[in-house]
């Protein structure tokens, strides 16, 4: 099953639940995509959204109410910063499992060696390749000050 019939899925579900907060998320999800749909039409070539599309438009999402978030903590406005959270917790169901630790460590190594990566000059060939191999996998931020530690 693609990750737009599981969204359409949790969507159906969440409807008969009437499951309102994650519902309101979902629909979010949906307008994301639809709105990158469109964006892509604007391209000569027409093409379905991949998985990995999706995934991109996920992880933005992520990014976007983690800031938010982070905003509202700042403000002290807690009810807002809740409601951001429980809007990540739901995203997050639909993207792959995050890689951390000792994992993150050994994809490091293992895209530092394939790239041939020596100095700090070559952070971007390094991140490129995990951001090939590993999108929507991984917090590339911590992936990226983890390689400058590595190659510094």
């Amino acid at each position: 099953m693609s990750l737009r019939e599981t969204i359409s899925q949790a969507l159906k579900s969440a409807m008969k639940a009437r499951d309102s907060g994650r519902l309101a998320t979902l629909r979010l999800i949906n307008a994301a995509i639809k709105d990158r749909e469109i964006a892509a039409r604007g391209s000569d070539e027409v093409q379905e959204l991949t998985d990995a599309d999706l995934t991109a438009v996920l992880t933005r999402m992520v990014k976007q109410r983690r800031d938010s978030a982070r905003a509202y903590e700042e403000a002290a406005r807690l009810d807002l910063a809740e409601k951001e959270m429980a809007e990540i917790a739901v995203i997050e169901d639909f993207l792959p499992s995050q890689i951390t630790g000792d994992d993150l460590e050994a994809a490091v190594a293992r895209a530092i060696s394939t790239t041939g990566a020596n100095s700090v000059r070559d952070i971007g060939k390094v991140m490129a390749a995990l951001k090939a191999e590993y999108a929507g996998q991984m917090d590339f931020a911590k992936a990226g000050a983890l390689v400058k530690q590595k190659l510094a």
